[in-house]
């Protein structure tokens, strides 16, 4: 078994990802450690940014959202230590997943952020539903102001589902 605390919380953010096939909000995995009081938020922050720098896991962050997926090396490292997480923990990472995989998977699958362009100083929202890796859909729309564009993100997370299916509808 691992004796070094950081070293097991390391192993359990692995064991986290591998179990999804999408990748896992930052604030998504901290519900998780912070909730079953298996560390600290500081703590673990600290564990994921380790995690990072070792090039064991890989982020990105839209929107002021940071996601997080394995990287081949990390697959790697678990492979070799997975032994050293206990069935007990792993249990409680499956349970806490199953619980939320549906939740998890919408948040993950549905994205949206925007940039300023540069040629017309008006605001470009990007928005897109994946399925795991693979894009399902995407527009880009041009809007005046950052107000409006911070406006579409926010709708799109609601009603992703309802336009997908209109303009599939309209399409077919």
């Amino acid at each position: 078994m691992v004796t070094e605390p950081t070293t097991l919380y390391k192993l359990m953010v692995l064991y986290m990802l591998k179990k999804v096939n999408f990748p896992l909000a930052n604030s998504q995995m901290t519900d998780f450690f912070v909730g079953k009081e298996y560390t600290t938020y500081f703590t673990f922050q600290g564990v994921v940014k380790e995690l990072e720098e070792a090039n064991l896991i890989r982020s990105k962050t839209i929107r002021n959202v940071t996601n997080y997926e394995m990287t081949g090396e990390g697959e790697d490292a678990l492979y070799y230590f997975n032994n050293n997480l206990s069935a007990s923990i792993k249990e409680d990472i499956d349970k806490y997943l199953a619980e939320h995989r549906i939740q998890f998977r919408s948040e993950a699958s549905t994205i949206a952020d925007y940039y300023k362009s540069s040629a017309n100083q008006e605001y470009t929202v990007h928005c897109e539903i994946k399925e795991g890796k693979a894009t399902l859909f995407s527009m880009n729309l041009s809007v005046p102001t950052q107000e409006q564009a911070e406006r579409v993100c926010g709708r799109w997370q609601e009603e992703n589902q309802r336009i997908y299916a209109m303009v599939m509808q309209s399409l077919l």
